[in-house]
């Protein structure tokens, strides 16, 4: 079926819906009827979803200045037929589906002001005659294309032009130094190229440049003191670049009028000029992240009062937050984690109104935080992790209605979490981790419906588990693991639907492991080790197919290990170990092609060693079968295990010979086979020969060449054997000596005579 077009061309004008109409995607082209309209001056058919290619016809179009073709679908016109318009001022192809070299007929539209072919896929260099043709260009924007090739000296002559981006394509060649000419110019967007080379000092000779763009260039160069005299700049990044030294006073000392300043990831060190950006009285934003800067933080910075975003995280940043920070009560984001800030977090800090986003993490900040925090209304993040930060957390922190994330780990808190710190039902992430708080879990925890992460682990925490969660719909992450929480796991766990991660191991917690959690279809990481529960393993549990990681050890589990264990097919680490589970060692474990670690040790199992272990191929790390009442050989196939580092099957009732093919497996690194009934030859590898003692003891039937054993009676014989052929040879040479020198005396008598 064709495209239609729109069927009234004279009156397309009035009869172009938005948007928003009942317009279906690729539904119309442009009519191309249009063409005939010879004195229409404007077409402004942008956004309406039109498809096909425009049609050479519009070319027909003598008169017309100001044509918008933005935001739709169309393709490349038949640019062989597609003939000057030679009073358009105006052209916008931005954000269409044409892919294709620079098109060719906009360098005979000699009246052009305006050109945005930005978001095609365009490609090919921009043409050097550009310039020559289009002299009365004031906006140039190709970006978001594949252009390549270098930036034309020739733009040069462009001396009406006031913004030129083509950021988003793939030039190359540096920054032209003719740039400078372009007297012009307004806005400068390079930005997302591979120009590579330096920032050229005739940047400074762009007196009216407002904004500058050269993030992710991948320059490598210095800062040049004549961007000072871009004295009319409020605008520059130069972010993720290769800037070498540091930030020069005299460059930033002529850029009064800044709003925005970032040079991001871009290996800046030494330290800020304070005393020039303090001059900076419209700053709004300050990215200076992930540099190598030095120094402190000016008090100054209070004086930044228009200042929206500061982030200098990930620097080398020292001594204390200032208290003057609270001044910017127009502050929305604060940024200083990964450096090595000290002192405490003034306590001015509740005076910034607006503030939404607090990350001071991994400092060496101290003290207790200030009670002020929880009179900011407006934070939604707050992030403290990795500090020295003691005492409780402010009472009232939870008021705040708005507050999505809190992260307090791994510093020293200690006391109650507040009783309202969810109040607001915004929370969807909380880590607690690797502190010291106590007591039970806030009431208001169970009605945070929009949770997804929580870690709380390495606490004291206390109360019933069973009754510390509510419904969580979006829970994904959640480890309760090293507290002392007691009760029993709740059967309404298993309604999480998109939990991934859950481990409550190192807790008092009893009773059986519920069915339910089996409904954990997206379930990756389970630990329920080291608590007081009884009963069996679900067979629903162990049916999980993306589980990779399932540790249950360390309670008194019994029963069966349930045959679907076969079916996690993801798994990487299976650990069963110190319980009280009986019967045998299901042959379905040797389905699991995944698993790296595996650990049955310390239970009732009984039984051979099922010979399909030897087909866990990926097993590396551990195979432990100990402390249990395995009987009859040593499985030959578990030679077949050739990454295998570690095994231990002692404490069995193992009996027959160790398979003499586990000389191959030079993956061993430790192997214990002690306390069985073990008999005959250990095999010739290194790893058997230079084991200890005590990986053989109890097996008084092993001989070997190895600390600890006797050696075995073939060896025996074979010295016997080796000593009596020795006095063989002795005794026949002895006897040939004899008969010699009886001969030499028989021939001396004869010759005597």
């Amino acid at each position: 079926m064709s495209t239609p077009a729109l069927s009234t061309p004279t009156s397309y004008m009035s009869r172009l819906p938005s948007s928003s109409s009942s317009w279906a995607f690729g539904k119309y082209a442009i009519p191309p009827e249009l063409g005939k309209l010879s004195e229409l001056l404007d077409i402004r058919l942008y956004n309406n979803s039109l498809t096909k290619a425009v049609p050479y016809q519009l070319s027909n179009l003598k008169k017309v200045r100001h044509v918008d073709l933005s935001s739709n679908y169309l393709e490349a016109p038949n640019y062989k037929k597609f003939t000057p318009l030679p009073s358009v001022t105006y052209l916008s192809l931005f954000f269409n589906s044409l892919v294709s070299e620079f098109p060719p007929f906009i360098l005979n539209c000699r009246n052009l002001t305006y050109i945005d072919l930005s978001q095609n896929t365009l490609t090919g260099p921009i043409p050097d005659s550009l310039a020559t043709n289009l002299p009365s260009l004031q906006y140039l924007n190709l970006s978001n294309n594949l252009f390549s090739g270098p930036i034309p000296k020739s733009l040069s002559n462009l001396s009406r032009l006031q913004e030129l981006r083509i950021g988003y394509n793939n030039f190359t060649g540096g920054i032209p130094t003719e740039i400078g000419l372009i007297s012009n110019l307004r806005a400068l967007e390079l930005n997302n190229n591979s120009l590579g080379g330096k920032i050229p000092a005739s940047i400074g000779q762009l007196k009216m440049l407002e904004q500058i763009n050269l993030n992710n260039a991948s320059l490598n160069s210095t800062i040049p003191l004549e961007l000072g005299l871009c004295s009319n700049l409020i605008f520059l990044d130069f972010s993720n670049n290769l800037l070498r030294g540091g930030l020069p006073r005299a460059a930033l000392s002529g850029l009064k009028k800044m709003r925005f300043f970032g040079i991001a990831s871009s290996s800046l060190s030494g330290e800020i000029p304070w005393d020039a950006i303090m001059t900076w009285t419209d700053l709004e934003s300050l990215h200076l992240q992930v540099n190598s800067l030095t120094g402190s933080i000016s008090s100054g910075i209070g004086n930044l009062t228009n200042l929206l975003q500061l982030d200098l995280s990930t620097n080398s940043f020292t001594g204390p937050i200032p208290p003057t920070i609270g001044n910017l009560k127009q502050l929305t984001l604060l940024n200083l984690f990964y450096n090595n800030l000290t002192g405490t977090l003034p306590v001015e800090i509740g005076d910034m109104a607006s503030v939404q986003t607090i990350d001071i993490n991994t400092n060496q900040l101290h003290g207790e935080l200030p009670v002020s925090l929880a009179d900011l209304k407006n934070l939604q993040f707050l992030s403290v992790f990795t500090n020295n930060f003691s005492g409780s957390i402010p009472r009232d922190l939870g008021k705040n209605t708005v507050l999505t994330y809190v992260g307090f780990s791994n510093n020293s808190f200690t006391g109650e979490l507040p009783p309202g710190i969810c109040n607001g039902f915004s929370l969807d992430r909380i880590t607690l981790d690797s502190n010291n708080f106590n007591g039970p879990l806030p009431d208001c925890l169970k009605n945070c419906s929009n949770l997804t992460r929580a870690r709380l682990e390495g606490n004291q925490f206390t109360g019933d588990i069973s009754e510390a969660f509510g419904v969580h719909p979006h829970l994904l992450y959640l480890d309760l693991s090293g507290n002392q929480f007691t009760g029993k796991l709740s059967s309404n766990w298993g309604k999480y639907e998109s939990l991934t991660y859950l481990h409550v191991d190192g807790n008092k917690i009893s009773g059986n492991i519920p069915p339910e959690l089996g409904n954990l279809r997206n379930l990756q990481d389970l630990s329920l080790a080291s608590n007081d529960l009884t009963g069996p393993i679900p067979a629903k549990l162990v049916d999980l197919g993306f589980l990779f990681r399932l540790n249950l050890s360390n309670n008194r589990l019994s029963g069966k290990i349930p045959p679907q264990i076969g079916n996690m097919s993801q798994s990487q680490l299976l650990d069963l170990s110190a319980n009280s589970l009986d019967g045998f060692i299901p042959i379905e474990l040797g389905n699991l092609d995944t698993l790296v670690s595996l650990d049955l040790s310390n239970n009732d199992l009984s039984g051979n060693i099922p010979g399909e272990l030897g087909n866990l191929a990926s097993l590396r790390s551990l195979l432990d079968l100990s402390h249990n009442s395995l009987s009859g050989p040593f499985p030959s196939n578990l030679v077949k295990l050739g990454r295998l580092e570690k095994i231990n099957i002692s404490h069995n009732e193992l009996s027959g010979g160790i398979p003499s093919d586990f000389s191959s497996m030079f993956s061993l690194k430790s192997i214990d086979v002690s306390y069985n009934n073990l008999t005959g030859p250990i095999p010739s590898a290194n790893i058997f020969q230079n084991a200890s003692a005590e990986a053989f003891i109890g097996n008084p039937g092993l001989c070997g060449n190895a600390t600890g054993l006797r050696p075995c009676e073939s060896d025996m014989l074979g010295h016997k054997s080796n000593k009596n052929h020795k006095k063989i040879i002795i005794s026949v040479l002895l006897l040939i000596i004899c008969i010699i020198e009886l001969a030499t005396i028989i021939v001396v008598i004869i010759l005597g005579f």
